[in-house]
Parts: C-alpha cells; sequence; structure tokens
C-alpha cells in the first residue's frame, strides 16, 4: 500500500516507523528537514522537507494515487486542509488528526465525509476513554470489548497466590469459556499453548463472554477496588478530556505546578484544580495522598509520570496510571509496576491499522495492545473466504495468527476452538504479531 504522512512528530515518526516494518510504502511530509535525514536513515521510506499544505510538495510525495493520507501534524487546521488538498489530487483515503471533539460528531462526520476526509482521529480523547475504562475496573490492565460486551478481552498481571498460577494451560477449568491468548514475560511475549504455564508476575491477556469475566478475575487473583477520589497530574488535554467524562461517583483533585496551565484548566472543568507540583512528595502528603484510590500522571513528560507514580504507590495508591509516550520507557514502567500505561501514539496506531488492510476485508476494529507485541482485529466474515471454508484446525493459519472467538450475527459470543466452523456473516476475534498482520487480509479476502 502507498501511504503519505503528513507530519514528523511523535505519532507521524511512529506510525512511519511502524508501517515500514509491514512493508508498505511510505512518504513522509514535514517542514524539519534534520528530523527527515534521520528518518531516512533508520527506516526504508521517502521523505520531503516541506509543507503538507504545499500542492508542490503533494505532487512531488505521488498524492495522485495514494492509498492512504495520514495528516498529523500538531495543527489541526493544517492537517483538515492537507486532506481536503489531497483528496482533490487523487488520494483514496484520508485521516486526519484533530483536537476538536465537535468535528467527532455523527453531523460533522457526516459534513466532512462529503468534502472528501474520511476519518478524524483525536488521540486526547482515545486516551482519555481508555483511563475511564481503566478507573472503573481497577484491577485490569486492560479491557477491550467486541460486539457490544459479547466477548472481552482482559489484560491483568498475575501476582502470587493466584488459582492459576503454574498449571498447564490444558489443565484449567472452565478454559471453554476462556482463553489465555498472550503471555508478557521478563520483556518477551508468549503467544502460550496448551503445555505453557503462567508464572507469577506474568501480565496475561484472557478473551472470555460476560458471564465468565468473574471467574478470570478470581482465577487471576485479583480484587475488586472501588475508585471514588483520585488526583490526576498534569493540566494537559487529555487531563481535561478525562475530567468531562468522570461520574458523579468520582472526584478528582488535578495538579499543576504551572499556573497559568492551572487557571486555564479550572476554566473548563468542574473539578478541583491546584496549582502545586505532583512530583514533591511533600506536596503530595498535603494534597491527602493517603485518602486517594487512584493516582493518573499526565503530564508532558515520562519520567516526571513514572516518578510520581512510584512515589504515590509509596504512599498505598494501588492504582496508579501513567501517560508514557517515550516508547522506550515504556518496559522500564512495567517493570516498576505502573498499573495502567497510555501511549498516544499506540493509540493513534489502532486507530489508523484498519485503514491499511486490505479494502476487500471486513475490519470493525484494531487495536494495539500496549504490553505484548500482539495485535487483536475484529473482523466480519464473508461469504467465499478462506476463513468460512473449513473449521479451524484445516484452515492452515500462520502459526502466529490465533483465532480467539466469534460473535454470531444474533449477538452471541464464544470461545473458538479448532473444531469451530466460522460462517458468512460471524464477527471473528483475531490475535496476531504485530509483523503478520498484513496476512490476515488472505483469509478474509473474497475469491474472485
Amino acid at each position: 500500500m502507498k501511504i503519505i504522512i503528513a507530519g514528523a512528530g511523535e505519532v507521524g515518526t511512529h506510525l512511519a516507523e511502524m508501517l515500514t516494518r509491514q512493508d508498505h510504502s511510505i512518504t513522509v511530509i514535514d517542514e524539519d528537514g534534520e528530523h527527515l535525514r534521520k528518518m531516512e536513515q533508520d527506516n526504508d521510506l521517502l521523505t520531503i522537507e516541506g509543507s503538507p499544505t504545499s500542492i508542490k510538495n503533494l505532487k512531488d510525495a505521488g498524492v495522485e494515487d495514494t492509498d492512504l493520507f495520514i495528516a498529523v501534524t500538531p495543527h489541526e487546521s493544517q492537517n483538515i486542509t492537507a486532506c481536503l488538498l489531497a483528496t482533490n489530487l487523487g488520494a483514496k483515503k484520508k485521516v486526519a488528526r484533530v483536537d476538536n471533539g465537535e468535528y467527532l460528531e455523527e453531523n460533522c462526520q457526516k459534513f466532512f465525509s462529503k468534502m472528501g476526509i474520511d476519518a478524524f482521529i483525536y488521540p486526547e480523547k482515545l486516551a482519555a476513554e481508555e483511563i475511564m475504562t481503566s478507573l472503573n475496573r481497577s484491577w485490569v490492565r486492560q479491557w477491550l470489548e467486541f460486539g457490544d460486551g459479547a466477548l472481552i478481552l482482559i489484560g491483568m498481571k498475575v501476582r502470587g497466590g493466584a488459582p492459576i498460577l503454574n498449571k498447564r494451560l490444558q489443565d484449567l477449568t472452565n478454559s471453554d469459556h476462556y482463553r489465555i491468548v498472550a503471555i508478557r514475560r521478563d520483556l518477551q511475549t508468549i503467544v502460550p499453548r496448551g503445555s505453557d504455564e503462567v508464572l507469577e508476575g506474568d501480565i496475561v491477556y484472557f478473551i472470555t463472554t460476560h458471564n465468565f469475566v468473574d471467574h478470570v478475575r478470581k482465577e487471576a487473583g485479583k480484587e475488586v477496588i472501588q475508585v471514588r477520589d483520585l488526583i490526576i497530574m498534569g493540566a494537559s488535554k487529555i487531563t481535561e478530556q478525562l475530567c468531562g467524562m468522570l461520574p458523579k461517583s468520582m472526584q478528582a483533585k488535578v495538579l499543576e505546578k504551572d499556573k497559568v496551565q492551572a487557571d486555564k484548566l479550572s476554566r473548563n472543568i468542574n473539578q478541583l484544580v491546584v496549582n502545586s507540583d505532583a512530583t514533591d512528595p511533600n506536596m503530595l502528603q498535603e494534597e491527602d495522598i493517603e485518602d486517594m484510590d487512584a493516582f493518573v500522571a499526565m503530564s508532558s513528560k515520562t519520567e516526571s509520570n513514572i516518578l510520581a507514580c512510584l512515589e504515590a504507590k509509596r504512599h498505598g495508591i494501588k492504582k496508579t496510571i501513567a501517560e508514557v509516550e517515550n516508547m522506550s520507557y515504556i518496559p522500564l514502567a512495567e517493570q516498576l509496576d505502573i498499573g495502567y500505561i497510555v501511549n498516544k501514539k499506540l493509540i493513534a496506531a489502532s486507530y489508523i491499522y484498519q485503514y491499511t488492510l486490505d479494502a476487500n476485508v471486513s475490519v470493525n476494529r484494531v487495536k494495539c495492545l500496549t504490553h505484548v507485541d500482539v495485535e487483536v482485529l475484529e473482523l466480519i466474515a464473508k461469504v467465499d473466504t478462506k476463513i468460512t471454508s473449513a473449521p479451524i484446525y484445516q484452515l492452515d493459519l500462520p502459526k502466529d495468527i490465533f483465532i480467539g472467538g466469534v460473535i454470531k450475527p444474533n449477538g452471541v459470543g464464544f470461545i473458538a476452538n479448532g473444531k469451530t466452523l466460522i460462517e458468512a456473516g460471524d464477527r471473528v476475534v483475531v490475535f496476531c504479531r504485530s509483523a503478520s498482520i498484513k496476512n490476515i487480509s488472505a483469509h478474509f479476502r473474497q475469491r474472485n
């Protein structure tokens, strides 16, 4: 697939590196020539120094026969303008990053769709939604629903004393109702087989049905913790979005050391904003950290977020959440037992992945999992495709592609096994390693 990325900031750079590894033809447009030259040295891609709203630059990038145009500069108006120009110059699909929630409303999306922009992405809002999900279910590291909850993916860190520890997966009770699809151990991803075991400290991903969520929680030895009071560090865009989502049952105290930023945020939210430095242990004590149920670190500095979460854990806070935008710090945050990690680059990648798959494949959802080198996709099976031709064990799927569950057209979900026969109209939840995501299309593509 030929892809143009407008903007070589954090999100654009990560997308370029990720998509290049999947054998796509990538061209990046940005005004920072020095950064572009480094990208060319480290990756197999082309770059153009200049503005993505320049018609000449777009033509030089070959926009007329581009399959996917992604505008992710820091400037919303520039992204929209670039996509509109790309539409008129021949690009097939266009995605723009925005920071205005109004554009995500259905009527606005219809308006821009008529103008040729296929989708908007607002990573900060998506991040806030993920944090809200984590606060509602404080015992999980990741929670993802498919088919309105017919199937649920749950990621948890398994600690000592959990019933599931040191047992072969094939010997687990009620395993027909849940499946372990990935394990993170010592910074390595394991796609488990029946003979594998879960060890203490593993981050384990389960897929199950709604009725067996509580069973899976108990198997992992997790207790339910209700979050009512929380501290949020940093007056970021994510913080503003999150505060707008908090239910009445939750009260937040936002700590921001920059007085201008604190005053600005206080005018836009209904939560308490305090001009205070959350990285200062004495300040945390003054703000009653011991009485809090959760601590959310959303400052612009990854190191500060991790350190602040560690200090919160020292004060007995069981649920900690940190924005970790530096990808190299994610393994460190895992080792230091930060409960939930937010990364806008991974969130953006999850959203854009679906546009890189074969146009003949129906994709409901794609998600990059934070702790493991595994992607999860929700795909719709069609008539006359390889995926519907035989039971799963006869499909000769690559070893790093795994079908976790199926949702029937009537909304009923179940865990798949080797004898499962997928039928047209089924929604199929598929797990695969990042490098193999392109191999899925062949099984879901209709035959000519």
